[in-house]
């Protein structure tokens, strides 16, 4: 029972705490997608740099805070810089709609011309965010380091392995749920939150009941805005923060959004933990867990890894591809992909 319990621990604490935590952020990440592919109808393919702009805005507020002796103790500084993050990123999508997005929305060109110019914007932020902060990593998190530490854990169990659950991990699970909850509350139970759906669902019968195209567009950029901040700021302050980093998390996003479908909000809370735990778990090496749960003529030499942790967005990948090739609704058939 001992080694059992020895076994769970380890996992717990290099797969299912991680995977959890990167799950959430990849989930309000994949809802910002899913919002503007489900409103807007197009893949914005610069929503990963918008991630990396309102954190960094965040970031710069961290800092004067910081350097003003303005703490929450405990707790990160960047919770409080947060509500600022998400003004500048707001700033910039709103702008940007102004002077691009909208011109080709009156335009009612074809999705895929949207799509190529999110891929021009995208390099626009990705440019602006470097010049602005740079390109090396920056770690902006202070507070206690962890909620439940390895060598206490230890003392209080007896047990030979140590859980530690990361401050950071426990603020991402807490702030995910309410963001979802907050987001689901929103678009289900407020009049422009069913407006927002209702132009979803049918743009032409939307305008025949009086919905304000550019108000619902307006709103969703808004929302968009606070989940990107919001889902960069808890993955920088979980790992670190890096301009290019975003620019690759684009693909697990992308890949959790049309793994649970696109335009379906509960299918994009699903497929980040499905990328997540897929990522975590095939690069992982279990020789610690298998070694605790099998018998000692059983346990592998090797570190059982199936793949490296250099290929883990590959994962993102091939699961992406399967999707598309044989499911392209997604798990919870939201529009094609």
């Amino acid at each position: 029972m001992i080694e059992f319990l020895n076994g769970l621990v380890a996992l717990s604490n290099f797969v299912l705490i991680p995977a959890v935590a990167y799950g959430s952020q990849l989930a309000l990440g994949a809802l910002g997608v899913t919002l503007i592919y489900g409103i807007l109808r197009f893949s914005n393919f610069a929503h990963g740099d918008t991630m990396a702009f309102g954190t960094m805005c965040t970031i710069l507020v961290t800092w004067g805070l910081q350097g003003m002796g303005v703490s929450l103790g405990p707790l990160p500084t960047a919770l409080l810089a947060i509500p600022f993050g998400i003004a500048g990123c707001a700033a910039l999508i709103l702008l940007t709609d102004r002077m691009i997005y909208r011109f080709y929305r009156r335009q009612r060109v074809k999705p895929v011309i949207l799509v190529i110019v999110s891929m021009g914007v995208m390099f626009i932020y990705n440019g602006v965010t470097r010049f602005i902060i740079g390109t090396g990593d920056q770690n902006f998190a202070d507070g206690e380091r962890f909620l439940i530490g390895v060598r206490d854990f230890r003392d209080m169990t007896g047990l030979d392995e140590g859980l530690g659950v990361r401050t950071t991990q426990g603020i991402t699970v807490v702030t995910a749920l309410i963001v979802v909850a907050a987001l689901f509350w929103f678009l289900n139970r407020t009049r422009t939150g069913k407006s927002m759906r209702a132009y979803s669902d049918n743009e032409d019968l939307a305008l025949l009941s009086g919905i304000d195209p550019e108000r619902v567009v307006t709103v969703t950029w808004l929302i968009v805005a606070a989940l990107a901040t919001i889902a960069g700021v808890l993955y920088g302050l979980d790992k670190s923060f890096k301009p290019f980093t975003y620019f690759q998390l684009l693909l697990p996003i992308f890949a959790a959004a049309i793994v649970g479908g696109l335009g379906s909000p509960l299918g994009a809370i699903a497929g980040g933990f499905v990328i997540a735990f897929s990522e975590v778990g095939l690069t992982y090496a279990w020789k610690k867990v298998l070694g605790y749960w099998l018998p000692q003529s059983l346990a592998p030499d090797g570190l059982v890894q199936l793949m490296s942790t250099d290929y883990k967005f590959a994962v993102s990948f091939v699961i992406l591809l399967i999707v598309l090739l044989f499911r392209p609704t997604g798990l919870f058939r939201g529009k094609s992909a």
